[in-house]
């Protein structure tokens, strides 16, 4: 079992007669809502994916979508996962513990209220300027293809607008209490991303399409219109995910307050923790536009990429993004009573339970990342090379995928504590180190595995790695800083955390490995039904295997949520 220097100190494991401590079990219990609602919204989100992959395969018109979806969506994930989201919950969470109900009610008015009018006017210079900003980021695009993403970057650009009055409402409700709705809201975009993109699509071509065998030609007319449906889609999921808050919104108390004042106080010390927040946790976001750029001259690679991404994003949605999404209303509210001690024990504790749903997800993703995408996204026009270049691109982002995920974590911390100058300059000297690290793997990556299929080799898997490794520098770095801030941040207990569950989690990869070995040998003829039972049958193997070396370790989150999980159903 896991010791602890301090039982006090460490609340995140008691013994097993002890109740959860409240801070601790209150993130844990919120994380599970989050990760369910989540969970749910990524299996939705593959299911997006699924079917741009067997209507558009990857190549032009898929290119074409990711790019021209690119900035809203680096804005998307700035404002709904980002900046937006912590700044407005540190400072409403303390209007309402230091100022009062009445003063947060009207701070959450003008914040909706301002963002609406700046984000309009960003939209609309969006639009206009998009003729002048895409061929810079996809500047390896011939003129027909670059042309076909300004229209498509021009269509979703209000997509901006949409998910950041969402991500106000997001804040709001995870103050109350309310986690499930909020993060049922891609849930929303999905499903209505889908219904409404493919309807748009199979109308504006007249029925159907079809995709050239060569992925580098220009397609015809209507396959070129199905995917501008599809970005139509795009715009009206991004509706639905300020729709399904609205009525939770006005349960908890909202009312729409016709004020505007950019100098209030309570307003600019939301913009003020936004303009460092905006750079401290966009380093990701803005790596993935250095990506963009990296590969604009490998045909396929801004597709590959994007598959793999979402595959990676899968765990850190489900977990990293919950587990931070929870504890931030926790670590505000302690960050603003000055309760340093109960801080650094929810952090740890975050960070551990980070850990334990991430590390045995992306070692994982790394040995059966083949067959899970050949599941997934194999058919119709994505094909066996596709698979291929996207599972190995999937085993590069994996490798940062604890790091990544902790850092959903670790940044809102600062800005609990009222500082989100520190990680800004992180997230600074992490872009400047991916760019060479970016340009450097993709010139080396490039020479490998060149073929008649691969001319530019495995460079798109360069450029993934980079991302992994700067992202887990960016971590390790955030987590020497805020030792430094609030003293100690019981490293002992997060390193022994992460020794016990990487040792759980390379065993679930041996028996998943060697599972796998078998069982894609005992049939010779690949049905829908053989990849189903190839993919799955490892994928349950290796998670027996990890409970219970976990278990026989003494990995103390796993016992922690076990004991969580009796005392919920138990009673029942």
């Amino acid at each position: 079992m896991t010791s602890s220097d301090n039982p006090i100190e460490e609340p995140g494991l008691p013994e097993p007669d002890q109740k959860v401590p409240n801070k601790e079990r209150s993130v844990a219990k919120s994380a599970g809502i989050v990760s369910i609602a989540v969970m749910v919204s990524r299996v939705f989100g593959l299911a997006r994916e699924m079917v741009f992959s067997r209507l558009f395969g990857a190549g032009y018109l898929f290119d074409a979508y990711q790019v021209g979806f690119k900035i809203p969506n680096l804005l998307r994930d700035l404002f709904a996962e980002g900046a937006l989201s912590v700044a407005f919950v540190k400072v409403f969470t303390d209007y309402q513990v230091n100022v009062g109900e009445k003063e947060a009610w009207r701070l959450a008015a003008l914040i909706f209220n301002g963002m609406a009018v700046v984000l309009s006017a960003i939209v609309v210079v969006g639009i206009i300027g998009a003729p002048y900003y895409v061929p810079l980021i996809a500047y390896g695009f011939d003129p027909e293809k670059a042309a076909l993403t300004v229209l498509l970057a021009q269509i979703m650009f209000p997509f901006i607008l949409l998910v950041a009055l969402a991500a106000v409402a997001m804040g709001v409700l995870n103050t109350k209490g309310r986690f499930g709705i909020p993060a049922s809201a891609s849930t929303a975009f999905n499903i209505v991303s889908i219904i409404v993109g493919v309807a748009a699509a199979y109308y504006l071509s007249g029925g159907g399409w079809t995709i050239p065998e060569d992925p580098g030609s220009v397609p015809e007319m209507p396959a070129q219109w199905a995917i501008i449906g599809m970005s139509i889609g795009t715009l009206f999921g991004g509706l639905s995910q300020i729709l399904i808050q609205v009525p939770s919104l006005i349960k908890v108390g909202y009312s729409f307050k016709p004020i505007l004042s950019f100098t209030d106080k309570g307003v600019r010390r939301v913009m003020g923790l936004m303009g460092p927040a905006i750079i401290g946790t966009s380093a990701v976001q803005v790596k993935v536009m250095v990506d963009t750029f990296m590969v604009s001259g490998i045909e396929g690679g801004n597709s590959w990429l994007p598959y793999a991404f979402r595959l990676m994003q899968f765990p850190i949605g489900v977990f990293g993004v919950a587990i931070g999404v929870a504890a931030l209303p926790t670590l505000a509210r302690l960050g603003s009573e000055n309760k340093i001690s109960e801080f650094r024990s929810t952090l740890s504790g975050s960070l551990g339970l980070v850990f334990l749903m991430t590390i045995p997800s992306a070692c994982g993703l790394i040995v059966l990342g083949e067959p899970i995408i050949r599941l997934i996204y194999q058919g119709g026009a994505f094909n066996e090379i596709d698979t291929n270049m996207t599972a190995w691109a999937l085993a590069a982002y994996s490798v940062g995928l604890a790091g990544y995920a902790a850092i959903k974590v670790l940044s809102p911390s600062f800005y609990a504590l009222e500082d989100a100058k520190t990680p800004m300059y992180v997230s600074v000297a992490s872009i400047l180190v991916h760019v060479f690290l970016s340009y450097t793997l993709l010139v080396t990556f490039s020479d490998i595995g060149v073929s008649a299929e691969r001319p530019s080799g495995y460079g798109h898997v360069g450029v993934a790695l980079a991302t992994s490794i700067v992202a887990t520098i960016n971590f390790l770095a955030l987590v020497v800083l805020m030792r430094r801030k609030i003293k100690r941040i019981e490293a002992r207990k997060i390193i022994s955390s992460f020794v016990r569950i990487a040792a759980a989690s390379a065993l679930m990869s041996a028996a998943a490995w060697f599972t796998y070995r078998y069982v894609s040998g005992v049939y010779e003829v690949k049905t829908l039904y053989v990849e189903l039972f190839e993919a799955l049958v490892p994928v349950l193997s290796g998670v027996v295997v990890f409970f219970a070396a976990a278990k026989a370790l003494g990995v103390s989150e796993l016992n922690q949520l076990i004991r969580i999980f009796k005392r919920r159903f138990g009673r029942s």
